[in-house]
């Protein structure tokens, strides 16, 4: 949440899991939808919302699978998700992102994308990355900068 505090819009967690991020999010103002394929989670999470008086515009929980969705309506994205899909869905992102979005990556960073702010450590660290950022940088870099050189 502090890589994300100041901004505005819309926020996308991607594998939102039990909604915890969606509800933190969207307790500071952010409207979310949370991506789930595990219907369980997504069913979970929906009953969390409803019990504790989250309004759908506020915060929403779909059982989608979020590769077969148009992102472009996002200028936050959460994402915790296994590493060897970081590049695809790195791929996807900078295809969908608007400019202004800010991409969150939890756990495993992007491998070839200058981060532009990074908090924790081990485990618990995330990296956050300003799409306009990421693109200037890519397209003034002809090949993959090392992994040493682009994470924070």
């Amino acid at each position: 949440m502090k890589l994300l505090r100041g901004r505005r819009g819309c926020l996308v967690d991607l594998g939102s899991g039990d909604g915890r991020l969606v509800f933190a999010a969207s307790h500071v103002g952010l409207r979310c939808t949370g991506y789930e394929i595990n219907f369980i989670l997504t069913t979970s999470a929906q009953v969390r919302a409803w019990w504790r008086g989250v309004p759908p515009s506020s915060a929403s929980f779909v059982s989608r699978d979020f590769w077969k969705t148009d992102l472009s309506d996002y200028n936050n994205v959460t994402a915790f998700l296994a590493p060897g899909v970081m590049d695809v869905l790195g791929e996807k992102l900078l295809k969908e992102l608007p400019d202004e979005a800010r991409v969150i990556a939890c756990r495993f960073p992007f491998p070839d994308w200058p981060c532009s702010a990074s908090e924790g450590q081990g485990l618990d660290q995330v990296w956050a990355y300003d799409m306009g950022a990421v693109r200037g940088c890519l397209l003034r870099t002809p090949m993959p900068l090392p992994k040493a050189e682009t994470q924070c």
